[in-house]
């Protein structure tokens, strides 16, 4: 008997007995349905996760602020250093200017920010001013909605123009178009140029980090170098951002970063370093770690069913063999041999348990695809839980199938054809 040959009775004989191949099937589908949904929603999570923080500028990114210095020299200095009297220089504006010439970064923007009165129709209200420049915008992925951003004039002028966020636009300003009003802020008057749009990264599906999103489009920006001449003085900023394009580029960019900021703070050491890349690719790693023990764990829990399915193949398979007495005994009459009937139960097994992952893997896909439609977000399938399903039942199909096989092939051919008389 060839392959195909047992291959099609294998199939035949599933089919004519659909609804006892279905309840046989029913745990090997469950199971290879709990594989293949908990593989692409844990893979869909880490990849929202990892996108996110790469779209929030996380990744590969490091803050500089001021400082006193003293965490960057030993223990057994502190006591000297504190007697000493120096000349400590807050970060500024021309440190800014002078990083961005000389350090290869993805994005680099100065911070400033700042409560201030906001005065309309005779009130007044507390309103967070930032003074910052175009990246900051790019790298935490805010867009326009209507007007534009700065451009290279008003940054390097200090113009009094500003952009509002969504949410300030939506409560102070109304359905009224607001580019070119003037509105007061403090004690000086801000042009408004342009209105960011709605957070388009919290409306994909997740919220992330939202509160500190919902604050910033809140607020009101305008160029760096007005910031730190209104809100500050000797044109100081509060910290300076950096993003590399990559985990390679990062080291050497904080190396340049030390070194330019040294040679123009006359060799003090008044500055600090935040590390957020570092940081975040900790966090990234924890949430990976979490992630595979999550899998460990719903992968044993999805194979208690494909244990059950096995358990209801081998049940039927044993069964079958007293029903199909007859056909193995003629079969073996005309020439079969003990393979051709192991061959023709155990590729029923596998045929069987392959129907299964199947129909499974559909109805996990459905659901995958049911999940991405309501949260708005892409979970993918990956050919990981696709494969490890298949594997699954095929080592179920095998393991389930090997003893009915091997007993039927055993049978004597006179027995079996006398078996019902």
């Amino acid at each position: 008997m060839h392959f195909s040959e047992s291959l099609s009775s294998s199939v035949q004989n599933i089919f004519t007995h659909k609804l006892r191949s279905f309840l046989t099937l029913l745990g090997i589908i469950i199971g290879v349905f709990a594989v293949v949904t908990m593989f692409s929603t844990i893979y869909g999570m880490k990849t929202l996760i990892n996108d996110r923080m790469k779209e929030m500028g996380w990744n590969n990114s490091l803050i500089i602020y001021p400082s006193s210095g003293e965490e960057n020299i030993s223990s057994r200095r502190r006591h000297r250093f504190r007697n000493i009297q120096r000349e400590a220089k807050p970060l500024t504006f021309e440190d800014y200017i002078l990083i961005r010439k000389n350090v290869k970064s993805k994005y680099i923007y100065g911070y400033i920010a700042n409560w201030q009165k906001y005065h309309f129709n005779e009130k007044e209200e507390n309103v967070n001013l930032k003074a910052t420049n175009n990246e900051f915008f790019e790298s935490k992925t805010y867009i326009i909605k209507s007007g534009r951003y700065f451009n290279s004039f008003e940054s390097l002028n200090s113009l009094k123009v500003c952009i509002v966020g969504y949410h300030f636009a939506n409560k102070y300003l109304g359905d009224k178009n607001p580019l070119g009003k003037k509105i007061n802020i403090g004690n000086n008057q801000f042009r408004i140029i342009g209105v960011l749009d709605q957070d388009k990264l919290n409306s994909k599906g997740m919220n992330f980090n939202s509160w500190e999103r919902r604050r910033d489009l809140e607020s009101v920006y305008i160029p760096l170098l007005t910031g730190s001449r209104l809100l500050r003085s000797n044109k100081a900023i509060d910290y300076l951002y950096l993003q590399a394009d990559t985990e390679k580029d990062f080291t050497d960019m904080k190396n340049a970063v030390r070194q330019n900021l040294l040679v123009n703070h006359k060799m003090n050491h008044d500055f600090s370093f935040n590390n957020i890349g570092a940081m975040m690719m900790n966090i990234t790693k924890e949430i990976n770690d979490m992630m595979k023990k999550w899998n460990i764990t719903l992968s044993a829990i999805a194979s208690i069913s494909l244990i059950v399915g096995g358990i209801g193949l081998f049940s039927t398979l044993l069964i079958s063999i007293n029903e199909r007495m007859k056909e193995i005994g003629i079969r073996k009459s005309i020439g079969a041999t003990n393979r051709d009937i192991f061959l023709l139960f155990i590729l029923e097994a596998i045929t069987l348990s392959l129907f299964g992952a199947f129909i499974g893997i559909f109805f996990s896909s459905l659901l995958v695809k049911v999940i991405t439609v309501l949260l708005k977000f892409h979970f993918p399938i990956p050919i990981e839980g696709i494969m490890l399903g298949i594997a699954f039942s095929l080592f179920i199909g095998l393991a389930s199938g090997i003893y009915p096989a091997y007993k039927a092939s055993k049978i004597d051919p006179i027995k079996a054809i006398y078996y019902f008389e």
